[in-house]
């Protein structure tokens, strides 16, 4: 098979055109070219008038070596690379009869579902230890708060199956190194369980909450059809060391877990699983993380600018956008886990703070857009003790997280509603009084009132004066970005985790064998893909140490 690359061919190019320019750039008669199949599909539109889609082509020719050499110097052909998937060992038949401990995986979010299926596909019968609830029930719950404002702390868009992914817009797209073709994995995998085909294909990969749903299920039957076991309700309580080597868990139950490897794809929301950890010596560091609110305009607003006269063609769908502004403060404000066509929801996992998130389904057809727009820290914005000798204490981002998602949820009025307030009136520095033509999409609902007085701030003083500055800085890149009647709501502050549990190349922590940190929580992934992988990354490092099989790096 050959590879072509950068092909490019108007948006509304008919469907012959394809071949046609498959055939003229390798220089070909038509009949020469027994099949193609299409590897990647994105767009180029910069030039709003005229937006180009550009195509990466996986094709069987007639002679195909001939034509390599032919065109040795252009590096848009060239042979199709092995982007398959290769196991790095398999557990051989009697390897369960030593009666050894399992290994663990504790969350089943996105990282912990891909670790728990590749030990399942290597045959090591991994243990899932999940503290929330199967994904059906656990949507139940979620919207429990977002209806009725009553809040399950063990069952929300933060914790259960499916992890903080499952609510969200099912983003497939990461910018991380992928030299060994892992996000096609993570891809190939969610199309196997009933993800539409096109997330194989598609520049921005998406699937949407409800789809999500019955993908995350058949993952789960795969792993117990393979001999892998999940159990929700299990929130691990306590961990026993011995000797600098994770030997086993307590759960809040009390029961007793023995186990010698074990995965941490905990996401980042478990607070007090971090600070049992910290309390047992686990080696961890702050780590930056970003603050701020959910924006909502109008998708067709978004895509107007976006695609001008293109707006509303089926292959582009609803636009998104990435923006990025450095402050006169020094502070670095961008856009985050923009969602088109989606919703802001409700995502807070403690009682009594109120914290956003956004949403689309694969439809992507909600008439507002929403999207972050935060501001960097690092940990000397947030450190308790400032005078304090040595290190930033790991927990001190998290009682920061705590005490603005506190003061949101009293800025809200109580009930799990959260405080809004009108760009207009923001970046003008005064209180909302009534919604504009862009009505806000969180529920249970959005009080409005002034997020940027000094007297009564939702976030701290430089993080307002950021976005204040950003706002109209923005609507240069994007026009109508600070119109008026935009929305803003408080606060997004689990953008991702504030610490990181530190690891070495092996994958196991640094001062405790056996004990594997991974994904989001642990510091190491931002969204599903890149916790995908990273899952599977630890998966294997976790399977040569069970299996005694030397690492090839």
């Amino acid at each position: 098979m050959l590879r072509i690359t950068e092909l490019r061919l108007p948006l509304k190019h008919p469907e012959e055109a394809l071949r046609a320019a498959i055939v003229a750039r390798l220089g070909v008669p038509s009949p020469a070219l027994k099949s193609f199949a299409i590897f990647k599909r994105g767009y180029d539109a910069r030039k709003k008038s005229a937006v180009v889609l550009t195509y990466t082509l996986d094709c069987e020719v007639d002679d195909e070596a001939a034509l390599l050499q032919a065109h040795a110097t252009d590096p848009r052909i060239r042979a199709t690379p092995d982007t398959g998937y290769h196991f790095v060992g398999h557990a051989p038949a009697d390897f369960h009869a030593a009666q050894r401990p399992r290994p663990v995986v504790i969350g089943f979010g996105p990282c912990g579902i891909f670790a728990a299926l590749v030990l399942a596909q290597m045959g090591l019968r991994p243990l899932v230890l999940e503290r929330g609830k199967a994904v059906r029930e656990r949507t139940q719950d979620t919207w429990g708060l977002w209806r009725k404002g009553l809040l399950d702390a063990e069952s929300n868009v933060q914790f259960g199956e499916g992890g903080a992914g499952t609510f969200s817009d099912g983003k497939l797209w990461s910018q991380i190194s992928d030299p060994r073709h892992l996000t096609r994995k993570v891809l190939a995998e969610f199309v196997k369980s009933g993800a539409p085909d096109e997330i194989l294909y598609v520049s921005k990969p998406h699937i949407g909450t409800f789809r999500l749903v019955g993908v995350v299920e058949k993952m789960r039957a795969e792993i117990e059809a393979l001999g892998g076991e999940v159990r929700f309700g299990q929130r691990v309580s306590d961990v026993r060391i011995e000797a600098g080597h994770i030997r086993g868990l307590t759960l809040a139950s009390g029961e007793q877990v023995d186990a010698d490897h074990v995965v941490l794809a905990l996401g980042h929301s478990a607070r007090d699983t971090f600070a049992m950890l910290h309390q047992r010596g686990v080696h961890m560091e702050a780590k930056p993380f970003s603050i701020g609110f959910r924006i909502e305009h109008p998708q067709s607003l978004i895509d107007a600018a976006r695609f001008g006269p293109s707006a509303g063609h089926p292959i582009l769908g609803a636009a998104d956008y990435k923006l990025v502004h450095h402050a006169k403060n020094g502070r670095a404000v961008y856009s985050f886990c923009m969602c088109p066509g989606g919703t802001v929801v409700a995502a807070t996992s403690e009682p009594n703070r109120v914290v956003t998130n956004g949403m689309s389904q694969y439809s992507r057809n909600e008439r507002n857009a929403n999207a972050g727009i935060v501001v960097g820290l690092t940990p000397q914005d947030y450190v308790i003790d400032k005078n304090a000798p040595g290190p930033v204490n790991p927990l001190d981002g998290i009682a920061f997280q705590r005490a603005w998602e506190s003061r949101a949820f009293e800025l809200g009025g109580g009930g799990y509603q959260a405080p809004g307030q009108l760009v207009g009136d923001f970046i003008r520095g005064q209180r909302s009084s009534a919604f504009g033509s862009v009505l806000p999409s969180y529920k249970p609902g959005v009080t409005l009132t002034d997020l940027g007085a000094r007297s009564n701030e939702s976030l701290p003083g430089y993080a307002i004066d950021a976005i204040r500055e950003a706002l109209p800085a923005f609507e240069r890149q994007i026009k109508g970005f600070s119109m008026p009647d935009a929305m803003l709501t408080g606060v997004e502050t689990r953008t991702s985790s504030p610490l990181r549990i530190t690891r070495g190349r092996d994958f196991q922590s640094l001062n405790v064998r056996g004990l594997y940190p991974a994904g989001e929580g642990a510091g190491y992934a931002g969204g599903i893909m890149s916790a995908g992988v990273d899952g599977i990354e630890v998966a294997e490092a976790l399977g040569r140490a069970m299996l005694d099989l030397s690492d090839p790096a």
